[in-house]
């Protein structure tokens, strides 16, 4: 049945999809090309070498595609959740169709997880059309960053069932998605970064996708290593999916 709450998300995307050709594809787009190819030429440059060995460009590309998918993820599972719930009700009419809470918690997130693999594709045929990706097994981190996107979104939407109002959403994107996105390995090695501040961005799960992401598309990365982060994300999102199961329930039904 949770196929019947896809459908409804996917009818309601073909309507609404223009307005997130700027979020989802040229944010990150522009994102590559100012760093990448504007500040990159100075990295480049200063650093003799690019950085960790490799242009900064395409050391850039792979951390860009983690914080997409963090992006799109998040986005998707903060308004539209609190919309199916307080404003449009669609969750409401779900219930009654009737659908259960897993059906219309499992439809949300897998219409997320789509969402994340279409941007994330569209993303990864541009930069290497820009010469950002040069490796094959950067196929490999197109599911990883639906990993990526499941990971942050069932957490998230188990967040956003809970707020009365969206100024809950403000206090997530301002202090927790921008710092992560800043400071969680996209634009330059958490190493870099002060001890303390280090060990926190590692433990983020942006920290593991963006690692992941770059090892592949650089083709560094280690069996063990790539465990270790899909480990990671896979007990986030399972942890996510089961709180997400349990504040809908508690929003719509006691």
């Amino acid at each position: 049945m949770w196929n019947r709450a896809l459908a409804h998300w996917l009818a309601h995307y073909r309507r609404v999809w223009r307005g997130t050709i700027i979020s989802g594809i040229l944010q990150p787009l522009f994102f590559l090309l100012a760093m990448g190819m504007g500040l990159g030429t100075l990295v480049d440059a200063g650093t003799s070498g690019g950085i960790e060995g490799v242009d900064y460009l395409l050391f850039l590309a792979p951390g860009i595609l983690a914080a997409q998918a963090m992006q799109t993820a998040v986005f998707e599972s903060t308004f539209p959740v609190l919309g199916a719930i307080k404003w449009q009700r669609q969750y409401h009419a779900m219930l009654a169709a009737p659908l259960g809470i897993p059906d219309i918690v499992l439809g949300h997130l897998v219409f997320v997880m789509m969402r994340v693999a279409m941007t994330s594709t569209i993303f990864v045929t541009i930069a290497t059309l820009f010469g950002a990706i040069t490796s094959w097994w950067v196929l490999l981190a197109l599911p990883v960053a639906v990993l990526t996107g499941l990971a942050f979104a069932a957490p998230v939407v188990a967040f956003a069932a809970r707020q009365r109002n969206e100024s809950g959403f403000n206090m997530l994107f301002r202090f927790i998605v921008l710092p992560m996105f800043l400071f969680s390995g996209t634009f330059f090695p958490v190493e870099q970064l002060p001890t303390a501040l280090e060990l926190i961005a590692r433990i983020t799960p942006l920290w593991h996708a963006v690692e992941l992401c770059r090892g592949l598309a650089l083709e560094t990365m280690t069996l063990a290593g790539a465990a270790a982060h899909v480990a990671y994300l896979v007990v986030l999102a399972g942890i996510g999916i089961q709180l997400a199961l349990m504040s809908v329930r508690k929003r719509l039904i006691l």
